[in-house]
C-alpha cells in the first residue's frame, strides 16, 4: 500500500472545517475509506493524458436560439372580462399578507 497520503490530523481538520463530530470509530472507517479514494487519484495520475483533448463543458452541442413570438390564436388575455376587479392593466386580488400593524 502507498504511503498515507491523509493523516488522521489532516481527516480532523477537514471534520472540524465541515463541522462534523466524529466518534473514534468512525475516525477509523472514514480515515481508511478516504485513503482508498485517494490512492485510486494516485493510480489515475500515472495514466498517460498528452493525446486526450482537454473538453472544458463536456459536450459540443451549441445553444440555438430563436425569437420569442406568440402563436396566431393565442388565448392570452382570455378570461380576463370575467375577474371582478382590475386596476391599471393588471388583475386585482385581495391582499395575501397583512401589515404589522394589523395584527390583532
Amino acid at each position: 500500500m502507498p504511503d498515507k497520503i491523509i493523516s488522521r490530523e489532516g481527516l480532523l481538520h477537514i471534520a472540524k472545517l465541515a463541522r462534523i463530530n466524529l466518534l473514534p470509530a468512525e475516525e477509523e472507517k472514514l480515515l481508511h475509506d478516504l485513503q482508498d479514494i485517494l490512492n485510486h487519484f494516485e493510480e489515475l495520475n500515472e495514466l498517460d493524458t498528452s493525446k486526450v483533448v482537454p473538453v472544458n463543458g463536456g459536450t459540443y452541442l451549441k445553444n440555438i436560439f430563436r425569437e420569442d413570438s406568440y402563436p396566431l390564436g393565442s388565448r392570452q388575455g382570455a378570461g380576463k372580462n370575467q375577474f371582478p376587479k382590475e386596476q391599471g392593466g393588471f388583475l386585482k386580488v385581495p391582499p395575501v399578507f397583512k401589515k404589522s400593524e394589523d395584527k390583532a
